[in-house]
Protein backbone atom coordinates (compact mmCIF):
# COMPACT_ATOMS: atom_id res chain seq x y z
CA UNK A 1 0.00 0.00 0.00
CA UNK A 2 1.30 3.52 -0.95
CA UNK A 3 2.38 5.22 2.28
CA UNK A 4 -0.12 8.03 2.39
CA UNK A 5 0.97 11.60 1.23
CA UNK A 6 2.24 14.08 3.63
CA UNK A 7 0.13 16.69 4.87
CA UNK A 8 0.86 20.27 2.67
CA UNK A 9 1.75 22.23 5.32
CA UNK A 10 -0.68 24.83 6.36
CA UNK A 11 -1.16 28.13 4.78
CA UNK A 12 0.33 30.88 6.55
CA UNK A 13 -2.23 34.04 6.66
CA UNK A 14 -1.15 36.90 4.81
CA UNK A 15 0.00 40.19 7.43
CA UNK A 16 -2.18 42.76 7.20
CA UNK A 17 -0.71 45.79 8.38
CA UNK A 18 -2.49 47.65 11.38
CA UNK A 19 -3.65 51.19 9.97
CA UNK A 20 -2.25 53.53 10.91
CA UNK A 21 -3.52 55.63 13.87
CA UNK A 22 -5.54 58.82 13.31
CA UNK A 23 -4.28 62.23 12.95
CA UNK A 24 -3.71 63.64 16.63
CA UNK A 25 -2.78 66.74 18.27
CA UNK A 26 -3.73 70.62 17.25
CA UNK A 27 -1.63 73.37 16.85
CA UNK A 28 -3.36 76.70 16.61
CA UNK A 29 -0.15 78.84 14.64
CA UNK A 30 -1.41 82.54 15.53
CA UNK A 31 -4.89 82.43 14.19
CA UNK A 32 -7.04 85.36 14.19
CA UNK A 33 -10.63 85.36 13.46
CA UNK A 34 -12.84 88.45 12.50
CA UNK A 35 -16.07 89.18 11.07
CA UNK A 36 -17.40 92.20 9.16
CA UNK A 37 -16.78 93.36 5.79
CA UNK A 38 -13.47 94.67 6.78
CA UNK A 39 -12.17 92.42 9.14
CA UNK A 40 -13.22 94.80 11.89
CA UNK A 41 -14.63 92.58 14.50
CA UNK A 42 -12.26 90.43 16.18
CA UNK A 43 -13.36 87.33 17.76
CA UNK A 44 -9.67 85.07 18.57
CA UNK A 45 -6.72 87.38 18.36
CA UNK A 46 -3.69 85.93 17.30
CA UNK A 47 -4.58 82.41 19.35
CA UNK A 48 -0.98 80.35 19.86
CA UNK A 49 -1.54 77.04 21.10
CA UNK A 50 -0.59 73.45 20.96
CA UNK A 51 -3.13 70.82 21.72
CA UNK A 52 -0.25 67.58 22.12
CA UNK A 53 -1.49 64.10 20.66
CA UNK A 54 -3.36 62.38 23.52
CA UNK A 55 -4.01 65.22 25.44
CA UNK A 56 -7.26 66.57 26.56
CA UNK A 57 -7.30 70.18 26.29
CA UNK A 58 -9.95 72.52 28.25
CA UNK A 59 -10.94 76.07 26.26
CA UNK A 60 -12.64 78.26 29.88
CA UNK A 61 -13.93 81.93 29.67
CA UNK A 62 -17.30 83.47 29.90
CA UNK A 63 -18.92 84.04 27.12
CA UNK A 64 -17.75 85.85 23.76
CA UNK A 65 -14.17 85.15 25.12
CA UNK A 66 -13.46 83.15 21.67
CA UNK A 67 -13.47 79.93 22.75
CA UNK A 68 -16.14 78.06 20.97
CA UNK A 69 -14.60 80.12 18.22
CA UNK A 70 -11.70 78.64 18.29
CA UNK A 71 -13.14 75.15 18.26
CA UNK A 72 -15.34 75.92 15.33
CA UNK A 73 -11.52 76.53 13.64
CA UNK A 74 -10.61 73.72 14.38
CA UNK A 75 -13.78 71.62 12.91
CA UNK A 76 -13.72 73.48 9.64
CA UNK A 77 -16.77 76.20 10.67
CA UNK A 78 -15.03 79.46 10.23
CA UNK A 79 -12.02 80.16 8.16
CA UNK A 80 -9.28 82.34 9.83
CA UNK A 81 -8.29 85.40 8.28
CA UNK A 82 -4.57 84.53 9.39
CA UNK A 83 -2.78 82.00 10.90
CA UNK A 84 -3.07 78.41 10.58
CA UNK A 85 -4.64 75.29 11.71
CA UNK A 86 -2.35 72.02 11.91
CA UNK A 87 -3.96 68.64 12.82
CA UNK A 88 -1.57 65.91 13.45
CA UNK A 89 1.47 68.15 11.58
CA UNK A 90 -1.04 68.65 8.48
CA UNK A 91 -2.35 72.39 7.52
CA UNK A 92 -6.20 71.99 7.84
CA UNK A 93 -7.18 75.42 7.40
CA UNK A 94 -8.62 75.26 4.16
CA UNK A 95 -9.91 71.87 4.56
CA UNK A 96 -13.38 71.16 4.69
CA UNK A 97 -14.87 69.49 8.11
CA UNK A 98 -15.02 66.45 6.36
CA UNK A 99 -12.20 65.76 5.35
CA UNK A 100 -10.28 66.77 8.91
CA UNK A 101 -10.67 63.57 10.29
CA UNK A 102 -12.23 65.05 13.67
CA UNK A 103 -15.14 64.13 15.83
CA UNK A 104 -17.50 66.31 17.14
CA UNK A 105 -20.41 66.44 20.16
CA UNK A 106 -22.69 69.66 20.84
CA UNK A 107 -25.05 70.54 23.40
CA UNK A 108 -27.73 70.06 21.73
CA UNK A 109 -27.15 66.16 20.98
CA UNK A 110 -27.87 66.63 17.38
CA UNK A 111 -29.36 63.49 16.98
CA UNK A 112 -31.44 62.21 13.51
CA UNK A 113 -35.04 61.63 15.04
CA UNK A 114 -36.33 60.00 12.55
CA UNK A 115 -32.78 57.43 12.82
CA UNK A 116 -32.79 54.59 15.47
CA UNK A 117 -29.73 54.60 18.09
CA UNK A 118 -27.46 52.30 15.33
CA UNK A 119 -28.28 54.37 12.84
CA UNK A 120 -27.24 57.17 14.03
CA UNK A 121 -24.07 56.63 14.81
CA UNK A 122 -23.40 54.54 11.96
CA UNK A 123 -23.89 58.06 10.27
CA UNK A 124 -20.91 59.87 10.13
CA UNK A 125 -19.37 56.04 9.15
CA UNK A 126 -21.66 56.03 6.26
CA UNK A 127 -20.74 59.71 5.15
CA UNK A 128 -16.99 58.71 5.01
CA UNK A 129 -17.48 55.64 2.96
CA UNK A 130 -16.15 53.02 5.52
CA UNK A 131 -16.47 49.27 4.19
CA UNK A 132 -20.02 48.03 4.81
CA UNK A 133 -19.18 44.87 6.50
CA UNK A 134 -17.11 46.71 9.37
CA UNK A 135 -19.97 49.41 9.99
CA UNK A 136 -22.00 47.19 12.26
CA UNK A 137 -18.98 46.00 14.36
CA UNK A 138 -17.66 49.57 14.47
CA UNK A 139 -21.10 51.05 15.69
CA UNK A 140 -21.26 47.81 18.25
CA UNK A 141 -17.70 49.25 19.50
CA UNK A 142 -18.73 52.64 19.80
CA UNK A 143 -22.08 51.92 21.85
CA UNK A 144 -20.46 50.02 24.46
CA UNK A 145 -17.61 52.72 24.77
CA UNK A 146 -20.30 54.67 26.40
CA UNK A 147 -22.28 51.79 27.55
CA UNK A 148 -25.67 52.33 25.18
CA UNK A 149 -25.09 48.99 23.53
CA UNK A 150 -28.73 47.53 24.81
CA UNK A 151 -30.13 50.93 23.36
CA UNK A 152 -29.39 50.35 19.60
CA UNK A 153 -32.97 50.10 17.90
CA UNK A 154 -34.42 52.48 20.42
CA UNK A 155 -35.37 56.13 18.67
CA UNK A 156 -34.06 59.60 20.39
CA UNK A 157 -37.16 60.83 21.68
CA UNK A 158 -37.22 57.09 24.04
CA UNK A 159 -33.68 58.27 25.57
CA UNK A 160 -33.49 60.53 28.53
CA UNK A 161 -30.92 63.72 27.67
CA UNK A 162 -27.93 62.10 29.18
CA UNK A 163 -28.44 58.71 26.62
CA UNK A 164 -28.97 61.22 24.01
CA UNK A 165 -25.54 63.08 24.75
CA UNK A 166 -24.27 59.27 25.14
CA UNK A 167 -25.34 58.38 21.78
CA UNK A 168 -24.02 61.66 19.99
CA UNK A 169 -20.22 60.93 21.96
CA UNK A 170 -20.85 57.46 20.26
CA UNK A 171 -21.34 59.03 17.38
CA UNK A 172 -18.47 60.88 17.08
CA UNK A 173 -16.17 58.06 18.15
CA UNK A 174 -17.10 55.68 15.35
CA UNK A 175 -15.41 57.32 13.02
CA UNK A 176 -12.17 56.58 15.07
CA UNK A 177 -11.19 60.07 14.93
CA UNK A 178 -7.31 61.24 16.19
CA UNK A 179 -9.18 64.70 17.51
CA UNK A 180 -12.66 64.79 19.58
CA UNK A 181 -14.23 68.22 19.80
CA UNK A 182 -16.69 69.09 22.97
CA UNK A 183 -18.62 72.27 22.16
CA UNK A 184 -20.34 72.29 25.85
CA UNK A 185 -21.35 68.81 25.76
CA UNK A 186 -23.24 69.00 29.48
CA UNK A 187 -24.33 72.31 29.70
CA UNK A 188 -28.31 70.85 28.78
CA UNK A 189 -28.34 68.18 31.12
CA UNK A 190 -29.25 68.49 35.15
CA UNK A 191 -26.69 68.45 37.83
CA UNK A 192 -26.53 64.91 38.50
CA UNK A 193 -26.67 63.79 35.04
CA UNK A 194 -23.80 66.40 34.47
CA UNK A 195 -21.83 64.78 37.25
CA UNK A 196 -22.04 61.09 35.63
CA UNK A 197 -21.33 61.84 32.23
CA UNK A 198 -18.06 63.99 33.38
CA UNK A 199 -17.03 60.67 35.19
CA UNK A 200 -17.69 58.74 31.67
CA UNK A 201 -15.82 61.28 29.68
CA UNK A 202 -12.84 60.86 31.77
CA UNK A 203 -12.85 57.51 31.50
CA UNK A 204 -12.93 58.02 27.70
CA UNK A 205 -9.85 59.88 28.04
CA UNK A 206 -7.88 57.45 29.52
CA UNK A 207 -9.09 55.01 27.07
CA UNK A 208 -8.27 56.57 24.43
CA UNK A 209 -4.73 57.71 25.13
CA UNK A 210 -4.44 58.84 21.43
CA UNK A 211 -6.88 61.05 20.93
CA UNK A 212 -6.94 64.74 21.50
CA UNK A 213 -9.69 66.30 23.32
CA UNK A 214 -10.43 70.06 22.83
CA UNK A 215 -13.01 70.84 25.26
CA UNK A 216 -14.93 73.84 25.29
CA UNK A 217 -16.53 74.93 28.46
CA UNK A 218 -17.18 78.06 30.83
CA UNK A 219 -17.48 75.74 33.84
CA UNK A 220 -14.55 75.63 36.07
CA UNK A 221 -15.65 72.29 37.68
CA UNK A 222 -15.88 70.76 34.19
CA UNK A 223 -12.44 71.80 33.45
CA UNK A 224 -10.52 70.83 36.76
CA UNK A 225 -11.99 67.76 36.53
CA UNK A 226 -11.13 66.58 32.84
CA UNK A 227 -8.13 68.80 31.27
CA UNK A 228 -4.87 67.57 31.49
CA UNK A 229 -4.24 71.68 30.79
CA UNK A 230 -6.60 74.55 30.39
CA UNK A 231 -6.57 77.14 28.16
CA UNK A 232 -8.08 80.87 29.75
CA UNK A 233 -9.03 83.07 27.26
CA UNK A 234 -11.10 86.34 27.68
CA UNK A 235 -11.86 89.07 25.13
CA UNK A 236 -10.52 87.14 22.31
CA UNK A 237 -6.93 86.57 23.81
CA UNK A 238 -5.18 83.87 25.57
CA UNK A 239 -4.64 85.05 29.09
CA UNK A 240 -2.76 81.70 30.63
CA UNK A 241 -2.40 78.55 29.61
CA UNK A 242 -0.92 75.49 32.03
CA UNK A 243 -2.23 72.50 34.24
CA UNK A 244 -5.79 73.15 36.57
CA UNK A 245 -3.04 72.65 39.52
CA UNK A 246 -1.10 75.92 38.07
CA UNK A 247 -4.10 77.61 37.38
CA UNK A 248 -5.64 76.93 40.70
CA UNK A 249 -2.64 77.32 43.28
CA UNK A 250 -0.56 79.83 41.37
CA UNK A 251 -2.21 81.54 38.83
CA UNK A 252 -0.46 84.47 37.13
CA UNK A 253 -3.33 86.83 36.27
CA UNK A 254 -6.36 88.26 38.32
CA UNK A 255 -8.64 87.23 35.81
CA UNK A 256 -7.25 83.63 36.05
CA UNK A 257 -7.54 83.08 39.67
CA UNK A 258 -11.00 84.61 39.52
CA UNK A 259 -12.50 82.26 37.00
CA UNK A 260 -10.69 79.23 38.00
CA UNK A 261 -12.44 78.51 41.38
CA UNK A 262 -13.36 81.77 43.42
CA UNK A 263 -10.75 83.62 44.92
CA UNK A 264 -10.50 86.56 47.18
CA UNK A 265 -8.54 89.55 45.29
CA UNK A 266 -6.96 92.27 47.64
CA UNK A 267 -5.51 94.99 46.65
CA UNK A 268 -1.97 95.48 47.83
CA UNK A 269 1.55 97.42 48.45
CA UNK A 270 4.59 95.85 48.37
CA UNK A 271 6.28 96.25 51.47
CA UNK A 272 10.84 97.32 51.46
CA UNK A 273 11.17 94.91 54.40
CA UNK A 274 9.14 92.21 52.69
CA UNK A 275 5.43 91.01 52.89
CA UNK A 276 2.56 93.37 51.85
CA UNK A 277 0.37 96.32 53.61
CA UNK A 278 -3.45 95.59 52.77
CA UNK A 279 -6.01 98.42 54.15
CA UNK A 280 -3.17 99.24 56.89
CA UNK A 281 -2.47 96.24 57.75
CA UNK A 282 1.23 94.22 57.38
CA UNK A 283 0.54 90.62 55.93
CA UNK A 284 3.70 88.02 55.72
CA UNK A 285 3.28 86.78 52.06
CA UNK A 286 6.30 85.23 49.47
CA UNK A 287 6.88 88.41 47.27
CA UNK A 288 9.05 86.88 44.81
CA UNK A 289 11.10 89.32 42.96
CA UNK A 290 8.26 92.02 43.38
CA UNK A 291 9.52 95.67 43.26
CA UNK A 292 9.69 97.38 46.82
CA UNK A 293 6.65 99.88 46.26
CA UNK A 294 5.11 98.49 43.82
CA UNK A 295 1.07 97.68 44.00
CA UNK A 296 0.13 94.17 43.38
CA UNK A 297 -3.13 92.03 44.00
CA UNK A 298 -3.23 89.58 46.63
CA UNK A 299 -5.28 86.14 45.65
CA UNK A 300 -6.17 83.82 48.88
CA UNK A 301 -8.69 81.02 48.28
CA UNK A 302 -11.51 81.33 50.78
CA UNK A 303 -11.61 77.27 51.80
CA UNK A 304 -7.68 78.48 53.12
CA UNK A 305 -9.10 81.05 55.43
CA UNK A 306 -9.71 79.97 58.99
CA UNK A 307 -11.93 80.91 61.99
CA UNK A 308 -10.39 81.16 65.20
CA UNK A 309 -9.09 83.39 68.43
CA UNK A 310 -5.88 83.61 67.15
CA UNK A 311 -3.69 82.61 64.24
CA UNK A 312 -0.93 80.18 64.09
CA UNK A 313 2.79 81.20 64.11
CA UNK A 314 3.82 83.15 61.39
CA UNK A 315 0.37 83.61 60.00
CA UNK A 316 -1.68 86.15 58.87
CA UNK A 317 -5.03 87.68 60.56
CA UNK A 318 -7.94 89.86 58.80
CA UNK A 319 -10.08 91.14 60.95
CA UNK A 320 -13.53 92.25 59.73
CA UNK A 321 -17.56 92.01 60.26
CA UNK A 322 -19.90 89.72 59.19
CA UNK A 323 -21.94 90.85 56.21
CA UNK A 324 -23.85 87.50 55.27
CA UNK A 325 -23.68 83.97 55.87
CA UNK A 326 -24.65 81.37 53.77
CA UNK A 327 -25.14 77.46 54.34
CA UNK A 328 -23.98 75.41 51.42
CA UNK A 329 -24.49 71.87 52.61
CA UNK A 330 -20.68 70.60 54.13
CA UNK A 331 -19.97 74.38 54.09
CA UNK A 332 -21.14 77.79 55.48
CA UNK A 333 -19.60 80.72 53.46
CA UNK A 334 -19.10 84.02 55.55
CA UNK A 335 -19.05 87.48 53.55
CA UNK A 336 -16.43 89.40 55.68
CA UNK A 337 -16.11 93.20 55.35
CA UNK A 338 -12.41 94.08 55.87
CA UNK A 339 -11.29 97.39 55.42
CA UNK A 340 -13.89 97.84 52.88
CA UNK A 341 -13.20 95.10 50.91
CA UNK A 342 -14.72 91.94 50.51
CA UNK A 343 -13.32 88.92 51.62
CA UNK A 344 -15.10 85.37 51.61
CA UNK A 345 -14.63 82.09 53.77
CA UNK A 346 -15.43 78.91 53.28
CA UNK A 347 -15.32 76.68 56.64
CA UNK A 348 -16.79 73.35 57.73
CA UNK A 349 -20.00 73.53 58.27
CA UNK A 350 -20.57 75.60 61.90
CA UNK A 351 -22.59 74.43 65.21
CA UNK A 352 -23.36 78.18 65.56
CA UNK A 353 -22.95 80.59 62.81
CA UNK A 354 -22.14 84.55 63.53
CA UNK A 355 -25.05 86.91 63.86
CA UNK A 356 -24.80 89.62 60.86
CA UNK A 357 -22.34 92.27 62.62
CA UNK A 358 -20.38 90.01 64.41
CA UNK A 359 -16.80 91.19 64.62
CA UNK A 360 -14.04 88.05 63.87
CA UNK A 361 -10.52 87.17 62.71
CA UNK A 362 -9.86 85.59 59.77
CA UNK A 363 -6.46 83.25 59.73
CA UNK A 364 -4.35 82.42 56.46
CA UNK A 365 -0.82 80.88 56.59
CA UNK A 366 1.70 83.03 54.28
CA UNK A 367 2.49 80.27 51.55
CA UNK A 368 -1.55 79.92 51.15
CA UNK A 369 -1.06 83.55 49.13
CA UNK A 370 0.01 84.51 45.93
CA UNK A 371 0.84 87.52 45.13
CA UNK A 372 -0.26 88.49 41.45
CA UNK A 373 2.00 91.27 39.68
CA UNK A 374 0.21 94.97 38.92
CA UNK A 375 -1.61 94.82 35.60
CA UNK A 376 -5.08 93.65 35.22
CA UNK A 377 -7.43 94.79 37.73
CA UNK A 378 -8.85 93.16 40.49
CA UNK A 379 -11.88 91.32 39.86
CA UNK A 380 -14.42 90.87 42.69
CA UNK A 381 -14.45 87.55 44.13
CA UNK A 382 -16.25 84.92 42.21
CA UNK A 383 -19.92 83.78 43.36
CA UNK A 384 -22.23 81.18 42.57
CA UNK A 385 -23.49 81.69 39.08
CA UNK A 386 -21.91 80.92 35.47
CA UNK A 387 -18.69 78.99 37.69
CA UNK A 388 -18.96 78.05 40.82
CA UNK A 389 -17.16 78.03 44.06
Amino acid sequence: MPAPAAAAPAATAPTVPSAPPPASGIRFDHVTVAHGRHHEHTVLDSLDLTVEPGEAMALLGPSGSGKTTALRAVAGFVRPVSGRVLIGGRDVTALPPYKRGIGMVVQQYALFPHMKVAENVAFGLKAQKAPRAEIPGRVTEALEMVGMAGYADRHPRELSGGQQQRVAIARALAIRPGVLLLDEPLSALDAQLRSGMLAELSRLHRELPDVSILYVTHDQVEALTLADRIAVLESARLRECGTPQQLYRSPRTAFTASFVGTANLLPVTVRRDGGVEFAGRELAVPTGDAVPGASATLCVRPHLLGLGAGPAPGGNTLRGTVTEVQWRGATHRLYVAVGGHRVLADLRELRQTPPLGTELALHFAPEDAVLIPAGIQPAAPADAGAHHG
